[in-house]
């Protein structure tokens, strides 16, 4: 079973225009594991434009299904959650300005400086997941310095996919292969929605996790987030 994991930035972000507790980041990410998600994610940034340092905090206390952490692993990122103690962090290779994730690791540039953060992290008793391209090359390079699973970066995925679905598809089935040849977990996530997600998840049936924000808390506003959350539970059947 592919699991959904809903990335509650967005909320945190309208949350933070008016400087108080509306919305209330923690009760959302509680209801929408009522409502059916199987996880929350968070990417806390160092200026802490959506989710704080203090959400990180209090979900941990709140969620009580799979609570992951995204960011880029600065020594204050690693602090946080080292003392957190999630049950997965995502490692992005993220400037600290960055807009959004928009590349995967170059896996075998930074080999020596992931290995180490995989190392304290798995001590730590924390699932590593290393966010990379659809490439079999950079999967192989994951596996080889230890990391527990990949999130394959999905934005060409989702572009392409209006125009033809199985040239989208194609190189995330060859990463599918790479990483059961390789024995790791396989996460996926960018700009996956209620169009795209169900054909890429049937051609991807090894799939552990999608990982979905931006489109996700967008349909929220139309159609609310316990609907929402059923209809992309529905593309993961």
């Amino acid at each position: 079973m592919t699991r959904l994991s809903v990335n509650i930035n967005k909320v945190a972000t309208l949350r933070n225009a008016r400087g108080e507790n509306n919305p209330d980041v923690e009760k959302f990410a509680a209801d929408c594991e009522v409502f059916g998600a199987q996880g929350i994610t968070v990417h806390p940034r160092p200026d802490e434009r959506h989710i704080t340092h203090r959400d990180v905090a209090l979900l941990k206390e709140i969620v009580t299904t799979e609570y992951n952490i995204e960011g880029y692993p600065s020594e204050d990122f690693m602090k946080l959650v080292i003392n957190t103690k999630p049950t997965q962090v995502t490692l992005v290779p993220d400037a600290p300005d960055q807009l959004t994730s928009n590349t995967g690791w170059n896996v075998s540039e930074n080999a020596d400086f992931l290995t180490n953060i995989i190392k304290r992290l798995r001590m730590a008793g924390i699932r590593v997941s290393l966010f990379v391209d659809a490439d079999p090359m950079q999967v192989c390079a994951a596996a080889n310095i230890g990391t527990d699973r990949v999130e394959l970066y999905t934005k060409p995925y989702a572009d392409l996919f209006p125009q033809d679905p199985h040239t989208a598809i194609a190189p995330y089935i060859e990463a599918a292969k790479e990483a059961k040849k390789c024995g790791i977990g396989l996460n996926a996530g960018h700009d996956l929605n209620l169009q795209n997600l169900e054909y890429f998840h049937k051609q991807m049936p090894l799939l552990d996790e999608v990982s979905i924000g931006h489109a996700l808390i967008s349909d929220a506003l139309y159609l609310g987030i316990e609907k929402t959350i059923r209809k992309y539970l529905e593309c993961l059947c």
